[in-house]
């Protein structure tokens, strides 16, 4: 692997490839071509060659990709070999939404634990069978069953101080739903969920195309933007000589 930094847009679609090669595999599919793993990840095959060179070389010239292969591979780049324990902390409707999507598990994102401050919340049983637990049992649990990751889905206001819980009780990673920015320490990735500055982004262009201002039309085939899908991360963590910067 090469120690450098690599592109949080690479990551990005590094998830992106290993989706496309689980349902290869699920459908019996051994072998794939680049330009085939790169158009149902809209890049092009250049594209996807530099995204796999960062971590080695794969592929058999004229002949493509062995499927179960790469996707072993990529699995283990993203750290998706071993199922992964994740506290939720917030119970309102985003936490309860997260908590019913099929994909988190899919992945081998299981939700260890449900956490609120409401007493409205507190008590209540929810998807999975998951009891809402108070705020006061966050860290005894986390640091009893080794949990890494969490989902921050409470209001504003409150982000800051149960961030600080979390990273005191030995979170590594915050998936933040709060449009607050929150600051952690050093060795502490979060990365940030904020859909209205997604809208902003679908507003701006058909603004733009709305006022005449519109950008060039191709009839190449989609490719991603320089920026990835979210619209920030912070990363702190420099993990097998790699550093994940934004």
């Amino acid at each position: 692997m090469r120690k450098e930094k690599i592109p949080a847009a690479t990551i990005i679609r590094l998830s992106v490839y290993q989706r496309y090669l689980k349902r290869l595999l699920a459908n019996g599919v051994k072998v794939v071509s680049s330009s085939e793993l790169a158009y149902e990840a809209s890049v092009n095959p250049a594209q996807l060659r530099k995204d796999l060179s960062y971590f080695g070389r794969f592929g058999v010239r004229g002949v493509g990709y062995d499927v179960a292969s790469l996707l072993n591979t990529i699995s283990g780049i993203l750290g998706l070999l071993d199922e992964w324990r994740v506290v939720l902390v917030g119970a309102g409707p985003i936490g309860q939404a997260l908590l019913r999507h099929p994909q988190f598990s899919r992945q081998g994102y299981v939700f260890e634990a449900v956490f609120d401050f409401d007493e409205n919340h507190i008590g209540k049983q929810l998807e999975g069978g998951h009891t809402v637990r108070a705020i006061e049992d966050l860290p005894k649990v986390i640091k009893e069953r080794g949990i890494q990751l969490a989902v921050l889905a409470v209001p504003s206001e409150r982000a800051q101080e149960i961030a600080d819980v979390l990273v005191e009780s030995g979170i590594k990673g915050i998936l933040n739903f709060c449009t607050t920015r929150i600051r952690v320490p050093r060795g502490v990735s979060v990365q940030y969920v904020d859909f209205t500055i997604l809208l902003d982004t679908l507003t701006y262009k058909i603004s733009q195309n709305n006022t005449g201002n519109k950008e060039p039309v191709s009839s190449a085939k989609p490719k991603w933007a320089r920026e990835h899908s979210w619209p920030v991360v912070q990363s702190n963590i420099q993990r097998q000589g790699v550093s994940l910067t934004s």
